[in-house]
């Protein structure tokens, strides 16, 4: 990946687990769906909503984990080593 370069490919094996992640989170989301039409009560459709929420955040951690991995790897592909470090943490900061 270079500094110009903002579509950097992912390992097979990262994109699989978070193709699999997204269609389990796809589910999810169809089942609070079908929750709403059935009327289901609100804890219960609040405690889907969190689990789709922690879903978003677990496919988030891994794809970070890979990107922090490949940033730190090769910094002087993001510039310098500095702009690199300073990459990954307003990376981070998005993720607050």
């Amino acid at each position: 990946m270079t500094a110009n370069n903002k579509n950097s490919k992912l390992p097979s094996d990262v994109q699989k687990k978070i193709q699999t992640r997204l269609v389990r989170l796809e589910g999810q989301v169809r089942g609070v769906r079908r929750m709403l039409d059935e009327e289901r009560e609100c804890p219960d459709i609040l405690t889907q909503l969190s689990a789709i929420r922690g879903a978003a955040h677990q496919i988030s951690l891994l794809l970070l984990e890979n990107y922090a991995l490949e940033c730190m790897s090769h910094p002087e592909e993001h510039g310098s080593p500095d702009q690199a470090i300073a990459k990954l943490v307003d990376t981070l900061g998005k993720l607050a």
